[in-house]
């Protein structure tokens, strides 16, 4: 439910709405699936040495404004915060199908991808019935023999705003050295941080066993390790996982309501690591000590998200 008591749409609803606009980023997961099928295969293979990347440009109709709003009670926002503009963490449902043609042909398998982190620069916001233009590229690639990262950059604009989001990627791949394991699973305990002992709970964040699936018919993520738990399982996970983008906009809304007094457009920046699944259904909190966050089940417990952000300098 929002903040402003709207309860979110079941789920049937939702699909009825909504998964007919989804078809080009399905479209576009099918496509990575296939290449990564093809390059198991012994398919020809792009050089990752040529970086960065072409850069992939397309101009897309907006969301819808029934998109929108569902989207945000589904997060738990303020409705009203948003009135005019679409929110910058909806941005998977429009980048995803560009973000997805700028790996095709790497010498990875992109099946075995999970997301790292992103960081988002908020520069103008979106406006919720103009086109928007959606650059996407491949920057760069960190491959240390074990597993590889790469960094994809799209910038969404529009008339008059160019850079109105910045939004760099990180997905983590097995290395195509081939002495990498797949990056599924949990990560080892020794690299998990952990929430402060010393952090303040700004927010309690409920997320139920169906949080995945409703995520998915929105922005079109349609992955089923966080919807379909023996997928999950067979993937090495536990069970279904919330997306990292999901927890993402849950974090960026509880900032907004509970440090900016409600307010859409404080945010200046963010920067985000995906520190390891968080299983549905959950109850985790939101944590803050200065400008760094993190979430996790309680201070001195393990992280599954940090992040650090910037507000925008008051006028």
């Amino acid at each position: 439910m929002s903040s402003t008591g709207e309860a979110e749409p079941p789920l049937p609803a939702l699909a009825v709405r909504h998964l007919i606009s989804q078809r080009k980023v399905v479209t576009a997961l099918a496509g990575v699936v296939a290449d990564s099928l093809l390059r198991a295969g012994g398919g020809s293979r792009r050089s990752s040495s040529e970086l960065p990347g072409p850069e992939l440009v397309e101009e897309l109709a907006p969301p819808s404004e029934r998109l929108v709003r569902d989207y945000l009670r589904h997060v738990g926002a303020d409705v009203r915060a948003h009135r005019g503009t679409i929110p910058p963490h909806l941005f998977p449902h429009w980048s995803f199908p560009l973000a997805a043609r700028s790996l095709l042909g790497l010498p990875y398998r992109l099946l075995s991808a999970v997301n790292g982190g992103c960081r988002l620069v908020l520069r103008a916001p979106l406006a919720l019935n103009q086109p928007l233009r959606v650059r996407a590229r491949l920057v760069a690639i960190k491959d240390d023999g074990r597993r590889a990262v790469l960094q994809q950059r799209v910038v969404t604009g529009q008339a008059g705003c160019e850079l109105a989001l910045a939004a760099d990627l990180y997905v983590i791949v097995p290395s195509a050295a081939g002495r990498g394991s797949p990056a599924r699973g949990e990560r080892p305990v020794r690299d998990r941080p952990s929430v402060p002992e010393g952090a303040s709970e700004l927010s309690r964040l409920q997320l139920s066993s169906n949080a995945g699936l409703a995520y998915a018919i929105l922005t079109g993520d349609f992955n089923p390790i966080h919807w379909l738990g023996a997928y999950a399982r067979a993937a090495g996970f536990q069970g279904p996982l919330l997306h990292g983008f999901a927890l993402l906009a849950r974090v960026i809304e509880a900032l907004q309501a509970r440090r900016f007094g409600g307010s859409s457009d404080r945010l200046e920046s963010i920067d985000v690591r995906f520190a390891s699944p968080l299983y549905l259904p959950s109850e985790v909190g939101l944590y803050v000590t200065g400008h760094e966050l993190f979430v996790g089940r309680a201070a001195g417990e393990p992280a599954y998200l940090t992040a650090s952000f910037q507000e925008k300098l008051r006028r």
